[in-house]
């Protein structure tokens, strides 16, 4: 299989027959052995009765999963990603807000030797202040945490070679966060510009609480990325810088005690300098049972701690 294209889908009834229309005529010129798959995330309108008759026309072409009730958009993608058999993947949204012409342009890139191409909705068609600009500030925000530079995560619509995608489970609002991951396994990412459509049916299932849940989602990504085979540098981290503020207290203590007489445990210093000890010492044994934890992880799976691109040899075996 060349392609897979994975599209999850909520109560989306009315925009299923353009979205199939337009799906099958961008990819049958590409003449590639493609598939779609559709996955209900637990609709309550119609959708998966659409679906099904799109099946029956297609049925060489078409794989719907239907999931037993709305999990979410992250799940709905896990499962399309853990049912698809291409080689590369494309992701795409069912409300026919992206626009599936542009996947001949994700894969021309791809073919320029880039390994995961993200989609920018640079002029996008929706409010303002309750979509772009909470979007804005949380790929500002993702960027800078990351490192990797992208103005739009949100945006659905990105292809990726299925090698990036084996190595790692998506959960909560993590799907957004796919080029985040490829990018630690040594993918080479870059960024087009695709249209964006205004919705013609229905309503966003999204609003101001998603951001709030992306920046949650954002810390357990950035703990995974830069401390997951060495937790013991943000713990133990953390541990020694409190130690060393609770002995520049008591050491401050101990010379106002020496040369003005002033009691040592009837400040408020004393007893925050204590507390400050202690949480160090539990930071750093906090820190110890992750590296344990870690090893546990990779050894007990097989698991590497490396992605390898390719082998160049010559010597015969």
């Amino acid at each position: 299989m060349d392609l897979s294209v994975i599209v999850p889908v909520f109560n989306e009834e009315e925009n299923l027959p353009t979205l199939f229309k337009s799906l099958t005529n961008s990819l049958v010129p590409l003449q590639l052995n493609f598939e779609m798959i559709f996955v209900d995330d637990g609709s309550t309108d119609k959708s998966f009765a659409v679906l099904n008759e799109f099946l029956k026309e297609s049925p060489n072409r078409m794989k719907l999963i239907q999931l037993r009730k709305n999990y979410g958009q992250t799940t709905a993608i896990s499962a399309g990603i853990n049912n698809a058999f291409g080689d590369v993947i494309i992701l795409l949204d069912a409300d026919m807000q992206n626009d599936p012409s542009d996947i001949p342009l994700l894969l021309e890139k791809l073919r320029e030797g880039f390994d995961v191409v993200s989609g920018w909705r640079k002029d996008r068609k929706d409010k303002y202040l309750t979509r772009i600009l909470p979007s804005q500030i949380a790929n500002a925000i993702i960027s800078k945490i990351t490192g990797l530079k992208l103005h739009d995560y949100g945006c659905t619509l990105k292809a990726y070679r299925r090698e990036f995608l084996g190595s790692f489970q998506l959960y909560g609002e993590m799907h957004r966060f796919i080029p985040v991951y490829a990018q630690g396994s040594g993918a080479k990412i870059t960024e087009v510009v695709v249209h964006h459509n205004e919705r013609l049916h229905g309503k966003s299932k999204y609003g101001l609480d998603r951001t709030m849940k992306v920046i949650l989602d954002l810390i357990t990504v950035k703990f995974l990325m830069s401390y997951s085979g060495k937790p013991m540098r943000l713990f133990g981290g953390v541990g020694m810088g409190l130690i060393i503020m609770s002995t520049i207290m008591l050491l401050f203590l101990m010379i106002r005690r020496i040369f003005f007489t002033i009691s040592v445990v009837e400040s408020p210093l004393f007893q925050a300098s204590l507390v400050t000890l202690i949480l160090g010492v539990q930071s750093i044994m906090l820190g110890l049972i992750a590296e344990l934890l870690t090893r546990t992880y990779y050894e007990s799976q097989g698991k590497s701690t490396y992605s390898i691109r390719s082998i160049i040899k010559n010597i015969e075996e």
